[in-house]
């Protein structure tokens, strides 16, 4: 199920590959400069669409010069021209890796439309990742929306062939990612009394499941546990204090599992 036929996906073949990473990338640093506003106006309820940019330390508007992504970080050395107050370094770091997911799956992804999609993915990933991560919070509207996204393409691929196949694997997917993660949370919070996991990580691994199937659900959790020791080890060589309690962003270690598994090895 993971292969789709050339003859309809290869729409994009006639462009050279480098044109189409370079096209993605550039258009991922708009998207991350997006995503670097949004980590800072979601969580204080603030519109995403409407209201100017501004200085965060002294509330001047920026100016078109100063809203480069990257660019503009580079020129200003991380600090605002009228206040000289340090901007966030989350900025450059969305704007960055926005453009990392828009590039690089045109160099890895087995089919134009599966890179498409990966790249639709990853960015959505990208900001509930680093919403958990700086956060510690996974909005469900975002996660549903990864969700219907993930569905819409398989529905649409379906209109290929094999639609009861992709949409049987689709629901089985997201059925059993959410509902691993949901059984862990039952038992651990019956047998502690208190919660142990994030009310969003469950949602998020059935959306994850419904692009990457059972099989993927599976590799996903593997690849996060992992993420998730890797992370603990860093803590623990930081001098950090590191418990059976110590809160740890899981659905930033499931969306890095379950992004490259994607763009590796397209849908469930």
């Amino acid at each position: 199920m993971g292969q789709i036929g050339a003859s309809h996906t290869d729409t994009l073949a006639f462009l050279p590959t480098w044109l189409l990473g370079a096209g993605g990338g550039v258009l991922g640093l708009l998207v991350g400069s997006f995503i670097g506003a949004a980590l800072l106006r979601m969580p204080e309820g603030r519109s995403l669409v409407f209201g100017r940019s501004r200085c965060d330390a002294c509330g001047r508007r920026l100016g078109p010069g100063e809203l480069v992504p990257v660019v503009s970080f580079l020129v200003l050395r991380g600090r605002c021209r009228s206040c000289k107050a340090p901007i966030d370094r989350w900025q450059p770091a969305a704007e960055a890796c926005g453009a990392l997911v828009g590039a690089l799956p045109w160099f890895f992804a087995h089919n134009a439309l599966v890179a498409g999609a990966a790249v639709l993915m990853g960015w959505q990933l990208l900001l509930l990742a680093m919403l958990d991560l700086r956060h510690m919070w996974l909005p469900m509207r975002l996660v549903g929306a990864l969700a219907a996204t993930g569905l819409a393409i398989v529905l649409a691929l379906g209109w290929l062939g094999e639609i009861a196949a992709r949409i049987t694997v689709a629901l089985i997917g997201g059925s059993l990612g959410w509902g691993l993660l949901a059984l862990v949370a039952f038992i651990y919070r019956r047998s502690r009394g208190q919660d142990g996991m994030g009310r969003g990580d469950p949602p998020l691994l059935g959306a994850i499941g419904i692009w990457l199937g059972p099989l993927g659900v599976v590799e996903v959790l593997l690849g996060a546990s992992l993420a998730g020791i890797l992370a603990a080890a860093a803590l623990m060589a930081l001098k950090r204090d590191v418990r059976g309690d110590t809160a740890l962003p899981l659905g930033t270690c499931i969306a890095a599992a379950a992004w490259p598994l994607f763009v590796l090895q397209g849908f469930g």
